[in-house]
C-alpha cells in the first residue's frame, strides 16, 4: 500500500514539474502495483487463518570444540 502512495505522489509531482517520460513510467509501475495488490487480495479470500500460539523450545547448550580445533580457529585469525 505504502508503494502505491509513493507511486501516486512521484506522479503527482512529475505531471507538476511536466516530467513527461517520467509519468508514463510510473503509471505503468503503478499498474503493476496496482494489479499485484489485487491478486494478494483475491488470493487471501478474506479468510483468516489460525497459526496457533509459539511455543517455547528449551535452549540447546553450545557445544564445546576440542583443543585442536581451537588452535587451528586462532591460526587461521593470524
Amino acid at each position: 500500500m505504502e508503494i502505491r502512495d509513493n507511486l501516486r505522489d512521484r506522479i503527482a509531482e512529475a505531471e507538476r514539474e511536466g516530467w513527461l517520460g517520467e509519468i508514463d513510467g510510473l503509471r505503468v509501475s503503478l499498474a503493476g502495483a496496482e494489479s499485484k495488490i489485487d491478486q494478494i487480495d483475491s488470493a487471501s479470500g478474506g479468510t483468516t487463518i489460525n497459526l496457533g500460539m509459539p511455543r517455547k523450545i528449551p535452549a540447546q547448550p553450545a557445544r564445546q570444540e576440542g583443543a585442536a580445533s581451537l588452535r587451528q580457529s586462532r591460526d587461521d585469525q593470524q
